[in-house]
């Protein structure tokens, strides 16, 4: 108040300057996504569910670019006559699906979908696929949203089979999905043994996102881009498991289960060829390779496989028996793989998967399993969807068009340059040499 009027008048452009100043670091800030922290929902509460919910939710408390809060969308459940709800929000543990695992406080059940997802910017989902919820548009999501598949399955309509992740795209009318695929047993990853996990993404931003959200001492996080393979990887994995399981029931040793495996990863990089374009180093990932090897000698598909072999009962009785009536998702969707292979004509490219299907559902013997033919014919080359042979003729003629283009253009300046040559000598006389063409 005591500077002289002057030196205000002074001061005034300088003030505002660090006013506009301040506005554009503010908007600079917002515009590297600074200003707006990355709000996670996992969209899903099962056992693979809770699992990557302990995870993340501790994983957002130690990174600046997250909010704090995770929302997890829960199927509402009655225990005990309790909200499971209520039960997971007070005890920060989900009893009936990861019993024995805490949660960090910042993990909140919600039993709506609409408040759960509420301006989130990043959306797990990991429930059974035909669970996903097909109606979004009563719900706000954040700007620039995007979404993770941990759904292992894939579904198959008359054009062959369909990706998970794109029939989530599609629902989201669009949106941004990569997928999350390894050797990942929940109650394992709940316990913090250490494990390694792939994402498979299409936009490099959306990938380092990813990566930052799960990674953590205990879960390794690899990227690649390649969310067809990582997917795929993930869904055949448990034909090559049923499989390895009719080896344990038969009592073979391990040699026999090695080449088993080995040969099932061949023709699971065979099948990936035919229907979409992959990255072949997929395969040496953690959803490729490693996730092969813990379904082949743990998990419940190889269980299930074995005991059918020792016991003679059925698929139905099995599943009852040893997994408390949970269904193997993956044997009608073995159906189906088998099916599409059949329309496109390649079923004697792929031995091994033939064999464990008519073990499964023809009643051949499951000896059969072994009975394989000579690994020379398994080489043989099998016609991919990458590049038709009428798009590579095509391109070959645009090619030489081009070619011919490039050519008739150098002769113009060619010519051009001559002509100019002979109008020099002309006017100022032979000295000056002849003219190449």
């Amino acid at each position: 108040s005591s500077a002289s009027p002057t030196f205000q008048r002074m001061l005034a452009p300088v003030s505002i300057l660090c006013l506009l100043g301040g506005a554009a670091a503010t908007n600079l800030l917002a515009l590297r996504g600074g200003a707006r922290k990355e709000k996670v929902t996992v969209v899903g509460s099962g056992n693979w569910g809770s699992a990557i919910a302990k995870i993340v939710g501790r994983n957002v408390l130690e990174r600046d670019e997250f909010d704090d809060e995770v929302r997890m969308w829960v199927y509402q459940e009655q225990i005990n006559g309790k909200n499971l709800t209520d039960i997971i929000n007070a005890k920060n543990e989900n009893v009936k699906y990861l019993p024995g695992v805490k949660f960090t406080k910042n993990v909140i059940a919600d039993p709506d979908l609409a408040s759960a997802c509420k301006d989130s910017t990043l959306l797990i989902f990991v429930m059974p696929h035909q669970f996903i919820p097909k109606n979004w548009d009563s719900i706000e999501l954040g700007k620039g949203c995007r979404a993770v598949s941990l759904i292992k399955g894939i579904e198959f309509d008359e054009n062959g089979p369909q990706l998970i992740s794109q029939y989530i795209k599609k629902v989201m009318k669009g949106m941004d999905v990569s997928v999350l695929m390894g050797a990942n047993v929940a109650n394992e990853v709940a316990q913090d043994q250490f494990c390694e996990s792939t994402v498979g993404y299409d936009v490099e931003s959306s990938g380092q996102i990813w990566q930052k959200l799960f990674d953590c001492p205990t879960f390794r996080i690899g990227k690649i881009k390649d969310v067809a393979g990582t997917e795929l990887c993930g869904a055949l994995k448990n034909v090559v498991a049923l499989g390895a399981g009719f080896c344990d029931g038969l009592g073979y040793g391990a040699n026999t289960k090695a080449a088993i495996v080995r040969i099932g990863l061949e023709e699971m990089m065979r099948f990936c060829r035919i229907f979409f374009r992959v990255d072949t180093s997929t395969f040496f990932e953690s959803c490729g390779v490693a996730e092969l090897i813990a379904s082949a000698y743990g998990g419940r598909t190889r269980k299930v496989a074995s005991a059918f072999v020792t016991t003679g009962k059925s698929w139905q009785q099995l599943e009852v028996e040893l997994l408390g009536g949970q269904k193997l998702q993956d044997m009608q969707r073995f159906k189906d793989v088998m099916a599409a292979l059949k329309k496109h004509g390649v079923e004697d490219k792929f031995p091994l998967f033939s064999k464990i299907y008519r073990i499964a559902y023809e009643n051949a013997p499951c000896e059969e399993i072994v009975k394989l033919p000579e690994r020379v014919a398994w080489r043989q080359k099998v016609k991919t969807r990458i590049v038709p042979r009428w798009l590579a003729v095509l391109l070959a003629i645009i090619v030489v068009i081009a070619a011919l283009y490039v050519y008739a253009a150098w002769l113009d300046i060619r010519a051009l340059e001559y002509g100019a040559c002979r109008t020099m000598k002309a006017l100022n006389g032979a000295e000056h040499g002849t003219c190449k063409w």
